[in-house]
């Protein structure tokens, strides 16, 4: 990897500075002559008549809504900026999700302002980081610069692209510190954004502002719905992918299956929506999962709990329980199609009008059923589930809203969310799971070290639900089918 900071050669190497070289301050070790031979000679490659991005109406409608429930205040949302990973390297950036989804734009530094025009209404304006400037070297000389890092927009293409008049950020702070009136800005993104508005801003009225910017994601528009499909569809590939491979994964370790669907997540999405849990055998009981460095063992199952980001940053968040060698056994049949009649009862009660506990506790219901049948627990059910004596092996709650975080919709106030009603728009996942541990003296051996959870993306309907990842097999025959063809 070029290093912009550390000269080629060790410094007692380098030959002692001209009179022109240490003339140029700016940039020590430049001489005058290369610097002016660097401001010169580049082809204009302005981008003039672009096309807005898909989501362009959309987001404008975001905006509106949102200037509407907060009139009067200045508003300011920031995308965030570089973290640093180690020394002078960066993690790759990802904007904040409430920044991308009222402008649509993922450039590290960028910020949204909504500017109030009086008692009502008001002007929103995108701060960005404009071009490298060629004249005083920073496209070649800084670590940022376009030469390193590649081109950025004008602010100018932004503006034809995003829909919203651009600014140049680095005014903005200074800006922000004279600025009068109410202030609410999204906190955690942004410190020098944060520090500007030290004075102006209460914890409490920024809450407010995260609170409401949670919820508004709830309900999808067409848009988010249609990148939610392409998020699945190309999950369902990713999952394809693996089956293909396990023969190279048992030869190596859970890493490989890692990896496969990390290609499908690079070539057709930006990213994986969160880390990969590719966990083979025993490793299927621990719920999150992430090292993904053991062994993958014919007659074992395989949890792949993976989802692909669109670039658009909306992920699909989809779990299949795999037997490794294409057949499950007994016993983990039955354990599997447990599972597996859970999930259909949760999915059938997720219609508009239901509560959004109500398809978790149809689930648990059906689980708690099961445990009680095979002698795991003493009945009834309905004491069981009132002493939630199945959490030792149901372990988790059965679903989430899904959209631009995997999680969605995070900061909504209870009412609104766990203790509210669903609607048509809304995205939720169906996740039930049965986790028996290596090391659980409570049950019989032969269930010691499966974990089975089946996971899918569903959306609420004017007339009941869709389940977007339905392009994945659910049932255990249907799995076995689908995984002899793939490796056929």
């Amino acid at each position: 990897m070029a290093d912009e900071l550390t000269p080629e050669t060790p410094e007692e190497e380098q030959p002692k500075k001209t009179h022109k070289q240490r003339k140029n301050g700016l940039y020590p070790g430049v001489s005058d002559e290369l610097a002016e031979n660097m401001r010169s000679g580049w082809a204009d490659t302005e981008l003039r008549g672009l096309e807005p991005i898909a989501q362009a109406t959309h987001t404008l409608a975001r905006r509106d809504a949102l200037s509407r429930r907060f009139p009067g205040e200045r508003l300011v949302i920031p995308a965030g900026r570089l973290k640093t990973r180690s020394n002078d390297t960066e993690y790759p950036f990802r904007a904040s999700t409430e920044y991308a989804y009222l402008t649509g734009d993922q450039t590290e530094n960028g910020v949204l302002v909504l500017e109030p025009t009086g008692p009502a209404g008001h002007v929103a304006t995108i701060y960005l980081l404009p071009r490298s400037d060629r004249e005083n070297g920073e496209f070649w000389l800084s670590g940022q610069g376009e030469l390193w890092v590649g081109r950025r927009h004008s602010l100018a293409e932004a503006e034809q692209l995003l829909g919203v008049p651009a600014k140049d950020v680095r005014e903005l702070a200074e800006a922000l510190t004279e600025a009068e009136g109410p202030v609410r800005a999204v906190r955690g993104h942004d410190a020098v954004i944060e520090s500007a508005l030290t004075d102006k801003v209460t914890k409490e009225r920024d809450e407010e502002l995260r609170v409401y910017l949670s919820e508004a994601r709830a309900v999808k528009d067409t848009f988010e719905i249609g990148e939610l499909q392409k998020a699945v569809d190309s999950t369902v590939r990713g999952f394809e992918d693996v089956v293909k491979v396990l023969d190279k994964a048992e030869a190596t370790s859970e890493r490989y299956i890692e990896g496969t669907f990390f290609l499908r997540a690079r070539v057709e999405g930006n990213d994986i929506g969160y880390g990969s849990i590719c966990a083979a055998g025993p490793h299927a009981c621990t719920l999150h999962w992430v090292r993904n460095d053991g062994d993958v063992r014919s007659g074992d199952l395989l949890l792949l709990d993976a989802g692909v980001e669109t670039h658009s940053l909306y992920t699909a968040d989809v779990t299949r329980t795999l037997p490794i060698n294409g057949t499950y056994t007994d016993i983990q049949r039955k354990i599997y199609d447990a599972v597996y009649e859970s999930q259909e009862a949760g999915i059938a009660a997720v219609k508009p009008g239901a509560k959004f506990r109500d398809f978790h506790d149809a689930s648990q219901h059906v689980l708690a059923e099961k445990l009680v049948e095979w002698g795991l627990l003493e009945g009834p059910v309905e004491r069981v589930l009132e002493l939630g004596l199945q959490r030792r092996w149901t372990l988790h709650g059965t679903g989430h809203m899904l959209g631009m975080d995997v999680h969605d919709c995070a900061a909504a106030r209870r009412e609104a969310y766990v203790d509210g009603t669903l609607e048509p728009g809304m995205c939720l996942t169906v996740e039930p799971g049965l986790y028996f541990q290596a090391d659980d003296l409570t049950v019989p051996e032969e269930y010691r070290g499966i974990g089975v959870r089946i996971e899918d993306d569903i959306l609420v309907t004017e007339d009941g639900n869709r389940n977007l990842s339905a392009g994945l097999p659910r049932t255990s025959t249907d799995v076995e089918a689908w995984m002899a063809r793939l490796k056929g």
